[in-house]
C-alpha cells in the first residue's frame, strides 16, 4: 500500500499531473485505493492559481469514475463489484444497505462522496441496489465537488501551513462537516 501511495504522490510533480489527477480521480471512484486528495494537495500548493481548475478536474474525474462504479454494480457485480466491496471489508453491509437504500441512498452517496468512507464501495452498491442514476449523479456531483472545492479553497487561502493540518485531521474534518450538513438539513425539516 505504501508503494501505491508514494507512486500516486510522485504523479503530482509530473508534467502531465492534471491528466494523472483526472485518471486517479476516475479509477479511485470504482477500484483504486488511494484518494485523489493525495495529488490535489501538492498540486495546489505548487500552483495555487490553478486550485479551482484542479478541484473541477478532480470532481469531473471522480463523478465519471463513480458512474463506472455504478455500472460495475449494475452489470458486473458478481465478477468485479463483489470482490472490490469484499476487499474493503464491506461485503456484509450490502444487505443492510438494501433495506434503506432507496429512501436514504442520496444521503449515503453524499456521505461517502464527502467523507473518507471508500466511495467506490458506494458507487458499486448504488448500481447493484438499483439506486436511481439521476439521484446518484446529483449526490455525487454535490458531495465530491464540495470535498474537492473545500480542500482547494483551504489550500488556496492558507497555503502550506494548512497542508499539515488537513493531513492530520482530514477524517475528523470530513466527518464533522458531514454531521453539520445532515444536522442542518434535519433542523430545516423540523423548523
Amino acid at each position: 500500500m505504501r508503494r501505491i501511495y508514494d507512486w500516486t504522490l510522485s504523479l503530482a510533480a509530473h508534467p502531465h499531473a492534471l491528466l494523472a489527477l483526472g485518471l486517479v480521480a476516475f479509477i479511485e471512484s470504482s477500484v483504486f485505493p488511494i484518494p485523489p486528495d493525495v495529488l490535489i494537495i501538492p498540486m495546489i500548493l505548487a500552483a495555487r492559481e490553478k486550485a479551482w481548475k484542479i478541484a473541477l478536474l478532480a470532481t469531473i474525474g471522480s463523478v465519471l469514475g463513480g458512474m463506472l462504479g455504478y455500472g460495475i454494480g449494475a452489470l458486473l457485480f458478481e465478477q468485479i463489484g463483489k470482490p472490490v466491496i469484499d476487499f474493503y471489508g464491506k461485503g456484509a453491509y450490502l444487505e443492510e444497505f438494501r433495506t434503506g437504500y432507496q429512501e436514504w441512498g442520496a444521503w449515503i452517496v453524499a456521505g461517502a462522496g464527502f467523507t473518507p468512507f471508500p466511495y467506490k464501495v458506494i458507487t458499486i452498491a448504488s448500481g447493484a441496489l438499483d439506486l436511481n442514476l439521476g439521484v446518484f449523479t446529483v449526490s455525487s456531483v454535490l458531495s465530491r465537488g464540495a470535498r474537492f472545492f473545500l480542500l482547494a479553497a483551504l489550500l488556496w487561502h492558507f497555503g502550506t501551513p494548512i497542508k499539515a493540518f488537513i493531513e492530520k485531521y482530514l477524517n475528523i474534518l470530513a466527518t464533522l462537516f458531514f454531521v453539520l450538513l445532515i444536522g442542518s438539513f434535519a433542523l430545516l425539516k423540523y423548523i
